[in-house]
């Protein structure tokens, strides 16, 4: 037994980094929701306790256990207690629908699920499918309708464990599977390591140089892998997070002034809400020292105001992918500003080599475009079940980002394009594919292509081109609708344009840079 907690010591497993917190400062607070504070000495005998009685059912090395949570205490705990039983967390995004909710935990194999009350619908709509689903576990009150072994989450802590020798782990073991959605309409599974997420911790304590035990507010989702990372982040740290269910910017104001809060890490369209306050400048702000932007380039007028309203803090833009844990760029607001580098996402980071390739893997000059590939101990182990893809992913040896980019004589990276025409609206990629599938099945529509459009305040929005079949008729609110019924709200079309007929190249192909240059016209419905 003392052989194995000397390997494990050894490795960057995420429980690893919890206990270290947890041994060096063990009466500082870790966590805090709402009134809910625990310290990482409470914080690691939670997670012990429900890693045990994880094990108890049966979870251990590569066995999956998914959640549908939003932002809170039991998200942390789970997470955590997932990793020191060796398993492999699933978390699902939950603004999804029934079907999508389905497809990931059937195709991650999901033994255990964890869920919030208010999702109890959109399980019972597909519980049956759930075949190879043990046991789910709600916080709130349980449902025994929905024909599983349902228990309530805080019982489990009432429940006797038994403390059991876990096999032995290694950091290139799967930690985690964060599902993102594919051009091919499927989402495909990252499976990412536990040393892929801790290395993407140090690598933001390097960049962003934030102090020993500072304080972080943690507000987008936690099923999104750059804030998930946090959590570790955070634990490297010594620090203490506090964690808002969701965005809300009067809130956020209450909570910087209140707990003096030193850094914080919003998508650009909610910095842009947050600047919309009427009284913004009552608050004291001054404690802030680190403002973190990503998931969407940020304007330079967003950076501007925020080196005006917080004066004390320095500004973090991170790029990067899922796939690779995420972040593989960084670049400062001030180097931004002062060397007019605005439209940059920066320079690599410390521990990500990068190369700007062409079709056939060469490395194409300085200044012309090309396709972002890396390599690193933050690039994903696999596609979970997807041999064919990983191959892909992983051609000549480097991952394929699918972001067409260029780089400056200075060495900062500026994205020209996307390869898969992925849309990122307020921090969510939304992919075309998957929503052209779910119009191509209405009855009345004969093409479709989705594009983005600029936003002044999500950065990009959805437009869908629609072709309708002769004779027929739609709205654009019966579309919004239908999409809205199949598919997260968040992906659903916000403008709708109908045609005569899609611009093709002379192979077929649609036209999607021609669509993007009709901007808003008198057909274009909004």
């Amino acid at each position: 037994m003392k052989m194995i907690r000397k390997v494990m010591a050894k490795q960057l497993l995420i429980g690893e980094a919890l206990k270290s917190a947890a041994h060096n400062v063990p009466d500082k607070e870790a966590f805090v929701f709402e009134d809910q504070r625990l310290t990482y000495q409470e914080l690691l005998k939670r997670t012990l306790h429900l890693s045990e009685w994880l094990q108890g059912r049966g979870i251990g090395k590569d066995e999956k256990v998914g959640c549908l949570f939003k932002n809170g205490l039991p998200f942390v705990e789970l997470y955590f207690g997932v990793s020191l039983a060796g398993g492999v967390f699933v978390p699902v995004n939950f603004r999804l629908v029934s079907n999508e909710v389905d497809y990931i935990l059937n195709h991650s194999d999901v033994k255990i699920l964890f869920i919030e009350e208010e999702f109890i619908e959109t399980i019972r709509d597909v519980v049956e499918k759930l075949t190879q689903i043990q046991t789910i576990v709600i916080v709130g009150s349980p449902d025994k309708d929905l024909g599983k072994d349902v228990i309530s989450y805080h019982s489990i802590y009432d429940t006797p464990t038994i403390n059991k020798s876990r096999e032995q782990l290694s950091d290139d073991d799967a930690h985690a599977i964060i599902y993102t959605s594919g051009t091919t309409g499927r989402p495909k599974g990252a499976v990412l390591t536990h040393k892929n997420l801790y290395m993407n911790g140090m690598n933001k304590l390097y960049h962003s140089q934030t102090k020993k035990g500072s304080k972080h507010l943690l507000i987008p989702p936690l099923f999104h892998v750059a804030a998930l990372s946090l959590l570790v982040q955070n634990c490297l740290l010594e620090g203490t997070m506090f964690i808002h269910r969701e965005f809300q910017p009067v809130k956020v104001l209450k909570t910087l002034h209140l707990e003096k809060i030193n850094s914080m890490f919003l998508v650009p369209s909610m910095w842009n809400f947050l600047f919309q306050v009427p009284n913004l400048l009552e608050y004291n702000l001054s404690s802030m020292t680190s403002c973190s932007t990503g998931g969407a380039i940020c304007p330079v007028e967003i950076k501007k105001k925020i080196m005006t309203v917080f004066k004390n803090a320095k500004i973090h833009e991170a790029f990067g992918q899922t796939e690779m844990s995420p972040s593989t760029t960084y670049l400062s607001g001030e180097d931004s500003l002062r060397y007019n580098k605005t439209a940059s996402v920066g320079k690599p980071s410390i521990n990500v080599r990068v190369r700007i390739v062409d079709d056939e893997m060469k490395d194409v000059p300085l200044g012309e475009v090309g396709e972002i590939v890396y390599q690193g101990p933050t690039m994903m182990k696999e596609y979970y079940k997807n041999i064919e893809a990983t191959k892909e992913a992983f051609k000549g040896g480097w991952f394929h980002s699918g972001d067409l980019v260029r780089m400056d004589e200075d060495g900062y990276i500026y994205v020209v394009d996307r390869k898969k025409d992925m849309i990122i609206s307020g921090g969510e990629n939304i992919y075309p594919k998957e929503l052209e599938e779910v119009l191509y099945s209405h009855p009345d529509i004969l093409e479709a292509a989705v594009i983005g459009v600029p936003d002044v305040e999500w950065g990009e929005s959805v437009k869908v081109c629609i072709v309708l079949k002769p004779g027929k008729q739609l709205t654009k609110d019966q579309v919004i609708k239908f999409c809205q019924s199949r598919i997260a709200s968040y992906k659903k079309p916000r403008f709708v344009q109908f045609m005569d007929s899609l611009p093709r190249n002379a192979s077929g192909k649609v036209l999607k840079t021609v669509l993007r240059s009709y901007g808003h016209e008198t057909n274009f419905i909004n």
